[in-house]
């Protein structure tokens, strides 16, 4: 027989789940991890389960949002400590984004890899105040009361944190032309053919590469410029695509690639694009830790494996 503490409780899961998917946008934009992302909205969870007078929370979604983006401040601050001693270049975990485009968002916005990667240089409340701009569509007068500064200041923080996205990038192609550069990238790099690669390069492209210090494969110093990268990407060719099955998935709003060997994960691989015609990034996540969670959306045969 069920009591009042049970429909109470009952009702704190019902409020929280509603709502659970925009906090993990929010912690997963912020963090660039899934499971430190998890770890906040856990977090969040225990809070607001244990709060002792939930009932005089007029705005559920405010509450939770606010909780969730100051704890994700604080959490921020430690992963830059963290990252500090990260071996070779940092990126962003890879999520799958085909059942839920926007990961909670109002519009999928500061999900590209490109964007995260720019964010991660921001300090915690500019990223926060972009995040909840940018991503959730919040009022600048809401944004001020999560982040407890005025509203001039929260807008200031948007602004830096725009100017800094757009001087890190040229433009945002459409998935379609992106789909196609990473179609024709991958086309070249299998053969080897350093002319091909070439061509499809912008001037100032820059490969990245996430190992983790433990993946031999990952360059340790990101690759620039287009002769290098092509001399790079070609340089492995006839090892690394060797006996692999690659398949297409939708990460972070982007088309792109888990490529596996003997039916386990070794890499995915994304590309940023300068304008229709030619790639100015390539994004390489062999990490295992941060594998996991986009490798399980592979699950047959890829359309372009080849073995």
């Amino acid at each position: 027989m069920s009591g009042p503490a049970d429909t109470d409780l009952g009702k704190a899961v019902d409020d929280f789940s509603a709502h659970k998917g925009r906090l993990f946008g929010i912690a997963y934009r912020m963090l660039g991890t899934v499971a430190d992302a998890e770890d906040i909205v856990q977090d969040v969870w225990v809070k607001w389960q244990s709060y002792a007078d939930r009932d005089s929370v007029r705005d559920v979604e405010a509450f939770l949002v606010t909780m969730t983006t100051r704890q994700a401040i604080n959490a921020t601050q430690t992963a830059r400590v963290r990252r500090e001693t990260y071996i070779g270049p940092w990126l962003p975990e890879p999520v799958d984004t085909s059942a839920d485009p926007s990961l909670g968002a109002e519009r999928a916005a500061a999900l590209e890899t490109a964007v995260l990667v720019v964010l991660e240089k921001m300090t915690p409340t500019e990223r926060a105040a972009f995040v909840l701009r940018e991503a959730f569509d919040y009022p600048y007068g809401r944004i001020a009361e999560v982040l407890e500064i005025k509203e001039p200041a929260a807008r200031k923080l948007v602004s830096r944190a725009r100017q800094a996205i757009e001087s890190d990038r040229q433009v945002s192609v459409d998935t379609v032309h992106q789909r196609r550069l990473l179609a024709a990238f991958l086309n070249a790099a299998r053969a080897g053919e350093f002319d091909e690669l070439e061509a499809l390069f912008a001037t100032d492209v820059a490969s990245y590469s996430d190992g983790g210090g433990v993946v031999r494969n990952a360059s340790r110093i990101p690759v620039s410029g287009r002769t290098r990268v092509a001399k790079y990407v070609a340089a492995f060719a006839s090892h690394f695509w060797t006996g692999v099955a690659i398949d297409w998935v939708d990460a972070n709003g982007r088309a792109s690639v888990v490529i596996s060997r003997d039916g386990a994960p070794i890499a995915w691989l994304g590309v940023g694009a300068a304008d229709d015609e030619t790639i100015d990034r390539l994004y390489w996540v062999f990490n295992p830790a941060k594998l996991g969670h986009i490798a399980h959306v592979v699950d047959v045969p890829g359309e372009s494996a080849a073995r």
